[in-house]
């Protein structure tokens, strides 16, 4: 397991510092790691009959019957893919090698660079105020978003879980329109990618290309251009391979576009709109922390920055209602009066005066921190690693992502909710001569961000796949204990953080369970 670990330690890594350079310079380069074309064990050709996460049911938006394969506007396009091949280039087979790794794979990476480069918090105002990123206006300064560990969670969650409903809504029209792919009409094709078994009407590269074009243009409005310049390549590739032909493609880029409005709107109600609060609110949880007899959470900058997104708590889930994020809300942290939290205190202080190496590599690891994908975007890479190797089925791995993504988008809401609640002062604050070995969040410590998601991801990812439960689990308690040894977090804070985010997993787990996948 210790070579795994350092395997993945490695590839993350550098990762790590590709997207921090990306996000530093402004310019947008997607990583072009080496993944195996995308040949399934399992094509799991039943899964137009899985349960969406959002579509009332897999037919609830049509599509056109396709043109029979006899007809000359069909042979048309079967020239079109010949035309390609006889003159195809080197950038081409560079795009057929990129994306024929799977669509959802590499829409997941694009996502993360996305994340990695807007995840900077905004600078102040030359008043000493800090603006707010508007999505009304996302080209002003600061730009629309800041891609923060809430922000992102909810980001890759909508992006997976609408790709996951296109994918299951394309099986079932495969099924129902049985069109026999390129290949099989014309035999004297060249397929430049493994032959799928599955009809090819409409194409999942499509569909995939049309919802995820129109999720993103949402999450981040200043990088449409690069967002379309991805989806033009996605499409041509699978002309080019000779696995679809254009209307194909275009069938299924109409049905993702028509999916991804439904999630749309359901974006714009879900509360994360108004989760930044406003000054009256933010008086009034320390004022309630102080009327309690604790010491409230306060900024550690200098001037004092708001408060992260203190109503993320509030945002409506895809699988937790409200009442069940105030039932699996943590117990209460330590008294801030109490032995037990001057206990925990006197650790923090010993680990902050005792770094060692190890402890080191482990905090600069599962940092995460501005200008990376953030700790949610570290699962979705780690996610990436575990699911290449099992030769999913693209509508799989849209499954398996979106479930993930929604456990740590629930355990985003879980963790500010009691961040908030409990509003409990970071270890710094406390005793101001702790010194810390990463950069201190502006937000509560109770309960750790990262242990939640870690938690969450490790306890899901070992549903998937049970023979890596112990690695993903010892992952897990790395990324949670890095928080200790960084000097931000309390024991407290770890424990229940982790216990939280493996209580919320749960809730991922039952739908996988039922969702007629397994």
């Amino acid at each position: 397991m210790k070579n795994y670990l350092y395997k993945l330690y490695t590839i993350c890594l550098l990762l790590s510092l590709t997207i921090f350079t990306i996000s530093c310079n402004d310019d947008i380069e997607e990583r072009n790691e080496q993944y195996p074309q995308l040949n399934p064990a399992n094509t799991d050709a039943n899964a137009g009959t899985w349960t969406p996460l959002l579509l009332t049911s897999p037919n609830e938006f049509s599509i056109d019957a396709p043109l029979a394969t006899t007809t000359p506007a069909y042979f048309r396009e079967l020239n079109e893919i010949k035309s390609y091949q006889a003159n195809i280039t080197s950038e081409q087979k560079r795009i057929i090698n990129y994306w024929s790794a799977g669509g959802v794979l590499r829409w997941n990476e694009i996502m993360q660079t996305l994340v990695a480069r807007h995840n900077r918090p905004p600078y102040q105002s030359p008043d000493g105020t800090y603006p707010i990123p508007s999505a009304a206006n996302p080209f002003a300064n600061p730009q629309f978003p800041f891609s923060n560990p809430p922000f992102a969670a909810r980001a890759y969650a909508y992006v997976s879980a609408a790709q996951y409903d296109a994918m299951v809504a394309t099986w079932h029209y495969k099924e129902l329109y049985n069109r026999d792919a390129p290949f099989v009409v014309d035999t004297t094709l060249q397929v430049l990618i493994p032959r799928s078994p599955l009809p090819s009407y409409p194409s999942e590269d499509g569909a995939l290309a049309g919802v995820t074009v129109e999720i993103l243009k949402l999450l981040f409005p200043t990088e449409i251009s690069y967002i379309q310049e991805k989806a033009e390549e996605q499409k041509l590739y699978r002309i080019i391979s000779g696995a679809n032909v254009r209307s194909d493609i275009e069938a299924g880029v109409s049905l993702g576009r028509k999916i991804a409005a439904k999630f749309i709107s359901k974006a714009a109600t879900d509360g994360a709109g108004a989760a930044v609060g406003n000054q009256t609110l933010w008086t009034q949880l320390e004022t309630n922390a102080v009327a309690n007899g604790e010491t409230p959470w306060r900024s550690l900058d200098t001037p004092p920055r708001p408060p992260m997104l203190p109503l993320f708590g509030n945002v409506k889930s895809f699988l937790m209602t409200p009442a069940d994020v105030i039932s699996n809300r943590p117990v209460a942290p330590p008294s801030t009066n109490s032995p037990q939290f001057l206990e925990e205190l006197n650790e923090v202080k010993y680990y902050s005066e005792n770094v060692t190496r190890e402890r080191m590599k482990i905090i600069g690891f599962w940092a995460d921190g501005v200008g990376t994908y953030t700790p949610p975007g570290h699962w979705n890479q780690i996610a990436n690693e575990a699911f290449v190797t099992q030769s999913f089925s693209e509508v799989r791995w849209a499954r398996n992502m979106a479930l993930l993504n929604i456990a740590m988008m629930d355990a985003a809401i879980s963790c500010w909710d009691a961040k908030y609640y409990y509003f409990n002062p970071r270890p710094s604050q406390a005793n101001s001569s702790i010194k810390t070995s990463t950069g201190v969040p502006n937000f509560p410590a109770y309960v750790s961000g990262h242990s939640t998601f870690s938690g969450a991801a490790a306890k899901y990812l070992s549903h998937v796949i049970p023979s890596r439960t112990q690695e993903f689990q010892s992952m897990a308690v790395e990324a949670s204990e890095s928080r200790l040894f960084g000097a931000i977090h309390y024991r407290s804070d770890c424990e229940k953080g982790m216990s939280l985010g493996q209580t919320v997993a749960n809730f991922a787990i039952t739908r996988a369970t039922n969702d007629g996948a397994e």
